[in-house]
C-alpha cells in the first residue's frame, strides 16, 4: 500500500520558524517532524509515499532525497511549481493520484507532516482490510485539543464517523490527520482544485461510508513554536 505525505501548508501559526523552513522540516527531538512519518511508513511495509510541497517546497525534496535512505521510494508532487500554491489537503490528495492509485477503488494512507505520533502503526493488514472493503475512509481520531475544544466527528457505536453530532459516549472527537482513503473520496476534483479534505468526510460520513477509531497513543499537532519548544523539553531533567 502507498502514502501520501502532506506537507504542502504555510504554517502560519508557526511563524516566525517558518518563515525560512517548511514546518514539516521542524525538527522534533533533533529529527525532522517528516522524517519520523517516513520511518514508521517504511518500518510497517510501505515502499511507495507521495510528498506534496508548495511552501519553500524545493527544500524538501532536497532534504529528503529520493527516500532511499529511509528504505522508501519518493515522488514529490510539487503544487508551488504547478499551481502556485498550496491545494489544501483533498486538493492535494487528487493531484497525487496517479501516482496513489491504480483505480477508483485503490486505498492508501494518508499522514500530515506536521503532526508528531512516532508510536502510530501503519498496519498492513489493516489497511488491507480496509483496501477489501467498501468504506470510503477510516479516520483515526483523539481527544480534542486545547486549541480545537469543539471537536470535530463523533464516533457511533457501530464504528461509522458521525458528522452531525456526538456519538453514545457524548462526546465529539479530533481527526488527528490520519486516516485511510479510498481514491474514489477525492477522484471528482479536477487537479489542480483547492479543496479541503473535511467537507468530504462529513459527507461520507452522512452516508455512512467512514468509519473511525480513537488513537491512544501520543500525538500532537505541532502548530505554534510554543508548542515545538514544549515537545523538546528534556523529560527527565537532564538537560
Amino acid at each position: 500500500m502507498r502514502a501520501i505525505v502532506l506537507a504542502a501548508g504555510r504554517g502560519n501559526r508557526m511563524r516566525p520558524l517558518t518563515d525560512h523552513t517548511p514546518k514539516p522540516l521542524l525538527k522534533v527531538h533533533g529529527k525532522p517532524l517528516i522524517e519520523w512519518h517516513l520511518e514508521a511508513l517504511a518500518r510497517d511495509g510501505v515502499r511507495e509515499v507521495v510528498v506534496n510541497t508548495a511552501w519553500l517546497e524545493d527544500q524538501i525534496p532536497a532534504a529528503l532525497g529520493d527516500g532511499s535512505r529511509f528504505g522508501l521510494s519518493i515522488r514529490y508532487s510539487m503544487e508551488g511549481r504547478d499551481h502556485g500554491d498550496a491545494l489544501e489537503t483533498a486538493g492535494g490528495i487528487a493531484k497525487a493520484l496517479p501516482w496513489l492509485a491504480d483505480g477508483p477503488d485503490s486505498a492508501f494512507w494518508v499522514v500530515s507532516g506536521d503532526i508528531f505520533c512516532p508510536g502510530f502503526r501503519f498496519d498492513a493488514p489493516t489497511g488491507a482490510a480496509f483496501a477489501a472493503g467498501g468504506r470510503l475512509a477510516h479516520v483515526w481520531l483523539v481527544p480534542n485539543p486545547p486549541f480545537h475544544e469543539k471537536g470535530d466527528f463523533g464516533l457511533g457505536a457501530d464504528g461509522f464517523g458521525l458528522a452531525d453530532g456526538p456519538g453514545p459516549d457524548g462526546r465529539r472527537w479530533t481527526y488527528s490527520n490520519l486516516a485511510l482513503v479510498r481514491a474514489s473520496l477525492c477522484a471528482h476534483l479536477v487537479p489542480g482544485t483547492r479543496a479541503a479534505l473535511g467537507p468530504l468526510l462529513f459527507d461520507g460520513m452522512r452516508q455512512h461510508r467512514i468509519t473511525a477509531e480513537v488513537y491512544g497513543g501520543t500525538w500532537e499537532n505541532v502548530g505554534t513554536p510554543e508548542q515545538l519548544a514544549a515537545l523538546n523539553a528534556p523529560r527527565d531533567g537532564s538537560g
